[in-house]
Formats: structure tokens, C-alpha cells, sequence
């Protein structure tokens, strides 16, 4: 064999190598890929106590409990499934019922979360004052495009 067949052998087989090392890290991260699980594919995944995982949904209305030294107590809805969530330590400003969630945690049991992380999620119509003044200013702005109370909403939540 000459020189340039086995550079090429020996490219080829690295480039094979890293492929198949590629494809068996896809193949094992599959489940963990998703950015968070709903109640509901939580309850037909039913990972086992212990999982390390990310759910979202809403946060019920009415199931809110603070408890001392910062417990919060709370149900993640998706209108199908309840999860409930104990988290301890200060939760965002935007955290109320009704609101949507994004909690890291470990799962207790089927339906029980400990959470280590609370992240609100504002909602996607939501858009700060400033940049609907520029808009208006400009002319471009679309008066169904963001509803005027988000708008207003981010005026004073500051």
C-alpha cells in the first residue's frame, strides 16, 4: 500500500469513528434532549424516583401554599395532568397562578416534584414599552401583533 493509501485508510477510519461516537451520544442522550416535560408526558414517561429533570406547564390556580423558610408548595397543570412542586428559596417575580413554569428538579414519586429551580415564563404576546414606542414611532408597529395591556404591564411592573 503507498503512502497516500494509508493516509486515506487512516482518515477514513477516524472520520467513521467519529461518527459512530456522534451517533451513540445522540442515541443516548434521546430522552434528555427535550427542553421540559408536561405533566402529562411525565405521567406516560413515568421516569423512576429520583430523575433529574426539567418539567413545565401552568401553575394551577388556587394551589399556591407558602410555607416557612421559603417552601412554596404548588401544582404544574396542563389541564390533563397535575404535578405537584415543592420548591424552597425565593421564586421569580413573575411566578403566579395561572402563569406559565419551568422547574428543575428531581422527581419524588409519580405526581410529586422537588424542585431546585423555578424559572416564570412571561407570555409570548408580552413586549416592554420601550420597544412599542420605537415601533409606533418608526410606523411599524401592528396593534394585534402584542396586546396594549402587556405592553402597559411592562410599564409598570418597573
Amino acid at each position: 500500500m503507498t503512502r497516500k493509501g494509508r493516509r486515506l485508510v487512516l482518515i477514513g477510519s477516524a472520520v467513521g469513528l467519529l461518527g459512530l461516537a456522534a451517533g451513540l451520544m445522540m442515541f443516548a442522550f434521546r430522552d434528555n434532549i427535550v427542553f421540559f416535560y408536561g405533566p402529562t408526558e411525565l405521567a406516560q414517561k413515568q421516569p423512576g424516583p429520583g430523575a433529574r429533570l426539567r418539567i413545565g406547564g401552568l401553575i394551577k390556580e388556587g394551589s399556591v401554599k407558602k410555607l416557612s423558610n421559603q417552601r412554596i408548595d404548588f401544582i404544574v397543570t396542563d389541564n390533563k395532568s397535575d404535578v405537584a412542586v415543592t420548591y424552597v428559596g425565593q421564586v421569580p417575580d413573575l411566578f403566579r397562578e395561572g402563569q406559565g413554569v419551568v422547574a428543575e428538579g428531581t422527581l419524588v414519586s409519580a405526581g410529586e416534584f422537588r424542585a431546585d429551580t423555578v424559572l416564570a415564563k412571561h407570555d409570548e404576546k408580552y413586549m416592554p414599552r420601550e420597544v412599542a414606542d420605537a415601533l409606533k414611532k418608526e410606523g411599524m408597529w401592528n396593534e394585534g401583533a402584542a396586546a396594549p395591556a402587556a405592553a402597559e404591564r411592562g410599564a409598570n411592573d418597573r
